[in-house]
């Protein structure tokens, strides 16, 4: 028997860039479902290697990888009348702890950046984590 190849194109191939990291976020989002979708309204997807020191700060973290991704912007129910200089709902997706959390769990990378995706955009709806789960199931 010849011996198998495990390398692949590894040898040859960098981490995912943040551009190729929000390329699976939107690829992500194409698949939820369209009502869904719809619902969600105006989200812009933002990834960044770690949060800003703030939000570590906020938030309480003991680190940056503390945290894969965010939501920011106001719940669909409290939408109402924006504020002034108000910025529209956008999901923060975080490059170097996704990939760190990637590195020690057996999924891949598409899988973990979608349940990254929903998880956010479930706060956005305020849905209980049975519902994201159900969510994710029918995205698979």
């Amino acid at each position: 028997m010849g011996q198998r190849d495990l390398t692949g194109d590894w040898g040859r191939r960098l981490s995912p860039s943040l551009e190729e990291i929000e390329a699976l976020a939107i690829e992500a989002y194409a698949a939820l479902p369209t009502e869904f979708r719809a619902l969600s309204g105006e989200i812009r997807f933002h990834v960044a290697d770690f949060p800003e020191d703030e939000v570590v700060e906020e938030m309480g973290l003991e680190s940056p990888f503390d945290i894969l991704g965010l939501f920011e912007g106001r719940a669909v129910g409290a939408l109402g009348t924006p504020q002034t200089g108000e910025m529209p709902n956008r999901i923060l997706l975080y490059r170097r702890p996704i990939l760190d959390y990637w590195a020690e769990h057996e999924e891949s990378l598409g899988t973990l950046v979608a349940h990254v995706l929903i998880h956010e955009i479930g706060h956005h709806f305020g849905l209980s984590d049975d519902d994201m789960e159900a969510l994710e199931a029918a995205t698979d």
